[in-house]
């Protein structure tokens, strides 16, 4: 008998027979850039284990920052409910501060220790794409995850440029590059290779129910004056699909590795066919 893991949503041809081949922890800043949000359907409707999601602060730079993690969780929780009612995560909260700040030790830093001491035959992915004061809290609270876990960050830049991820809470960032934790990063200049026409985006999502609860992410969204708005907005979110259910099998990875170049292509085609295959599912039940 073959089990099909929550994220297949059809037992017909050959990827559909491929159980998971890693165990997932995702952690970002939820009541940040909806994007986030995106990323997480993604890869709740794909094949690897979302086993942990876990919340990080938000830049004071957004209204309600000071309780951005709190919102950030019952925003993963509600899109968790919508997208596989029958996944059930571990969810724990972060700290609502940065390091430099007295952030540190909590229950998402806790929870990520709790799955990295795991016996479990699946290896262990942390993946983030907000700020990392949640896996430097772990790595302060139990130094031995940098042993039982990888990190794939979506975060900083080859160049020295400003970037969000980083810049709320470079000293979490330092700390964890400053560690033994093997590292696959998505750069800037990686995740600007994502972007997405705002009105292609809308037209997109709205074909499906779990799209258009994406879409309302970032139309409720309270833009921090003073930002520049466009007409593009960028999925640098998801490029961690990339490194795991998307991932080509490979042998073992080099211990840092730096994403240059991305497949958008296949990465935006698989979200919405992703989207459209849980529609065409939910309709036949």
């Amino acid at each position: 008998m073959t089990t099909i893991h929550p994220g297949v949503l059809s037992p017909e041809g050959p990827r559909r027979s491929r159980g998971p081949a890693r165990r997932l922890i995702i952690d970002n800043d939820w009541a940040g850039d909806p994007d986030g949000l995106v990323a997480l359907a993604h890869h709740l409707l794909s094949t690897d284990r979302v086993d942990a999601v876990t919340s990080s602060l938000t830049s004071p730079m957004f209204p309600g920052s000071d309780s951005g993690a709190a919102r950030g969780l019952e925003l993963a929780r509600e899109l968790i409910d919508a997208v596989a009612p029958t996944t059930t995560p571990d969810l724990a909260v972060g700290s609502e501060r940065s390091l430099a700040r007295g952030g540190g030790s909590s229950p998402a830093s806790r929870l990520i220790v709790e799955h990295g001491r795991r016996d479990d035959p699946l290896p262990l992915t942390i993946v983030c794409a907000g700020p990392l004061t949640n896996v430097a809290a772990a790595l302060d609270d139990d130094p031995t995850v940098a042993s039982t876990a990888r990190l794939v960050w979506v975060g900083g830049s080859v160049d020295g440029d400003v970037e969000y991820n980083r810049d709320t809470d470079p000293e979490a960032a330092d700390a964890v590059f400053a560690s033994d934790l093997p590292i696959e990063q998505y750069p800037l200049g990686a995740y600007r290779q994502t972007a997405y026409s705002l009105a292609e985006l809308e037209a997109d999502l709205a074909a499906t129910v779990v799209g258009r609860l994406l879409w309302r992410a970032f139309t409720e969204l309270e833009i921090p004056l003073g930002a520049p708005m466009g007409e593009v907005w960028h999925l640098g979110d998801s490029l961690p699909l990339l490194s795991t259910s998307l991932a080509a099998p490979v042998g073992p990875r080099a211990h840092r590795v730096v994403h240059t170049a991305v497949d958008t292509r296949l990465l935006v085609g698989d979200m919405l066919a992703k989207l459209a295959l849980h529609q065409r599912r939910a309709a036949a039940r």
